[in-house]
């Protein structure tokens, strides 16, 4: 039946009004049943449909129109694309037949399936690529489709081409949008756990805070976390949140590769449990009475260490979603470095400490201690006086009760805030002479001090303190182990170094013996030197005294 000239100008306009319609729908599903029902209008059809092909061109998509859903669910399956649809597969042409069940093509059709007669197959194309096939069966007011009809579904099926391709890409560009907001929300997220992770140097508020952060995200009941004991092989439970906490701390212990725990500790790797009721690796029954059904566990590492393991448990019967635990393992590597930040931290605490004693004690052995000494020799020597010359032996016991106020002094010192008060406001060269008057006082010995104090200035004063100190030790030795009658004392300065030499007359003693058995004193006054970055030479010979070296940089740094 060929059409008049009017009718074939009327369809071709509703053609073409239609074809804006498919070009303005974005939506692939209401796009093919659309397509599919102007087709079927076109060309007076009873029947139409339309396959979309996938990437390995088998029908991905199978719309139909002039089926109702009862009709359509009695079907046992939808076209597999056998038959006269699979001649149509890359086809560059229309297929148009008369009878279906009449072409050698024909598979027939499957149980419960309408008994269709004429067919009209045209492929979709876009250039040289198949996007798919659109089917019309059962012409109504005619036995077969003319080519007319043909034309006409050639036409739509050009149209329906770009606008299949439009929302594809559309699709396309739609789930690119939401994937990179996704991504974009996880990086907010990551961010934000690493913000808030490495604000707090404390154990307890790191592992508060992940555990909250992740039960949160993943929306479970309950969350636990376990960290590896020193000796590598255990994992202990020491924080559980939320809810039937008691039912987790029935086993709060993991071997190395036992259990679930255990074994996400032994592989590093993320674990899920969709079924915990039937899953050999969970070792808690308690747990599964209380009706969880679900969890996932995930390493907590530092540098590609393992730190210990983190859990989250839940109730529902909601599939925990695989994009989830990719970012929770992320999280893990942000938490076990807060972890190890935070455990690194109080053993340099504990170690500040150690260190703070050892520092105290040499302040008190070379500070208070000494002075204590030397009050003593003052009171000896007033001894010595009180029967020949009573004014002088007198004025001993003044400067011992002088010095015994300024020892309290000290210690009241150390009570405040633990740092010894001898320097005061003095310079370096200026300590040094209260020094060596001291010592001549309360020892009678000789002792001179020779330097340019012009050379000194700008030192920082812990480099100072410590060569104060070195010479304070020193002087005491002079007088308590060496008995020496004369100390010499010279300070002079390099472009990179400040040196200190201390020489006495005293008795001495044997290298050999000193280097198996370092004195306290002698000891104090390496670790002096060395904190600052110096270093200390002792040389002495039995009967013929001792000379000390010591040098600090003089600057910062240097």
């Amino acid at each position: 039946m060929l059409l008049t000239r009017q009718q074939l100008e009327d369809r071709l306009i509703a053609l073409h009004q239609a074809s804006l319609q498919l070009v303005e729908d974005v939506s692939i599903e209401t796009l093919l049943e659309r397509i599919a029902s102007v087709a079927c209008d076109q060309v007076n059809a009873r029947y139409a449909a339309l396959g979309v092909f996938g990437s390995d061109e088998k029908l991905k998509q199978f719309i139909s129109v002039g089926m109702t859903q009862s009709e359509i669910r009695r079907i046992p399956h939808p076209p597999t694309g056998h038959g006269l649809l699979s001649s149509m597969m890359n086809a560059q042409h229309p297929v148009r037949v008369p009878e279906i069940l009449s072409d050698g093509r024909s598979s027939g059709f499957p149980r419960n399936h309408p008994r269709m007669k004429s067919f009209l197959g045209v492929p979709i194309r876009l250039g040289n690529e198949q996007l798919g096939q659109l089917y019309l069966t059962d012409k109504l007011d005619h036995k077969d489709f003319s080519e007319d009809d043909e034309r006409i579904i050639q036409m739509l099926a050009a149209y329906a081409a770009v606008a299949i391709n439009n929302a594809r890409n559309y699709d396309e560009l739609k789930q690119r949008d939401q994937a990179l907001t996704r991504r974009n929300q996880d990086l907010a997220l990551l961010n934000n756990i690493a913000g808030v992770l490495t604000a707090s140097l404390k154990l307890d508020e790191i592992l508060h805070k992940t555990l909250s952060l992740v039960m949160d995200y993943m929306e479970v009941e309950s969350g636990e976390i376990f960290l590896l004991e020193d000796d590598k092989q255990t994992l202990r439970l020491v924080l559980h949140r939320g809810q039937a906490a008691e039912v987790f701390w029935t086993r709060n212990r993991f071997q190395y590769g036992e259990g679930m725990i255990g074994l996400v500790a032994k592989t590093g790797e993320a674990a899920v449990s969709h079924d915990l009721a039937h899953d050999v690796r969970y070792l808690r029954d308690a747990v599964v009475d209380a009706g969880f059904k679900q969890m996932a566990c995930f390493p907590l590492t530092s540098s590609g260490n393992l730190v210990g393991v983190l859990s989250a448990v839940t109730r529902s019967s909601t599939p925990l979603n695989d994009h989830d635990i990719q970012v929770i393992t992320a999280i893990g590597s942000w938490a076990g470095l807060a972890i190890e930040n935070a455990r690194f931290h109080s053993d340099a605490r504990r170690l500040a400490v150690l260190e703070e004693r050892d520092r105290i004690g040499m302040d008190l052995h070379d500070g208070i201690i000494q002075s204590i000494y030397g009050v003593g020799l003052v009171l000896e020597h007033a001894r010595l006086l009180a029967t020949e010359e009573p004014e002088k032996s007198a004025e001993r016991i003044q400067q011992a009760i002088n010095s015994l106020n300024h020892t309290i002094r000290d210690i009241r010192s150390y009570i405040l805030d633990l740092r010894p008060r001898q320097f005061g406001d003095e310079n370096l060269m200026d300590g040094l002479r209260r020094l060596m008057m001291e010592f001549r006082v309360n020892t009678l010995a000789e002792a001179n001090l020779s330097g340019v104090p012009e050379d000194l200035r700008g030192i920082p004063e812990n480099y100072a303190m410590a060569l104060f100190h070195i010479c304070q030790e020193a002087l005491a030795n002079a007088a308590k182990h060496a008995h020496a009658k004369k100390v010499d004392v010279v300070v002079w300065t390099s472009p990179e170094r400040v040196m200190l030499e201390i020489h006495d007359n005293g008795r001495g003693f044997d290298m050999e013996q000193m280097n198996m058995s370092l004195g306290h004193g002698l000891s104090n006054m390496h670790t002096r030197a060395h904190h600052v970055g110096g270093d200390v030479e002792i040389a002495s010979v039995a009967g013929e005294g001792t000379s000390i070296l010591a040098w600090v940089p003089r600057q910062l740094g240097k």
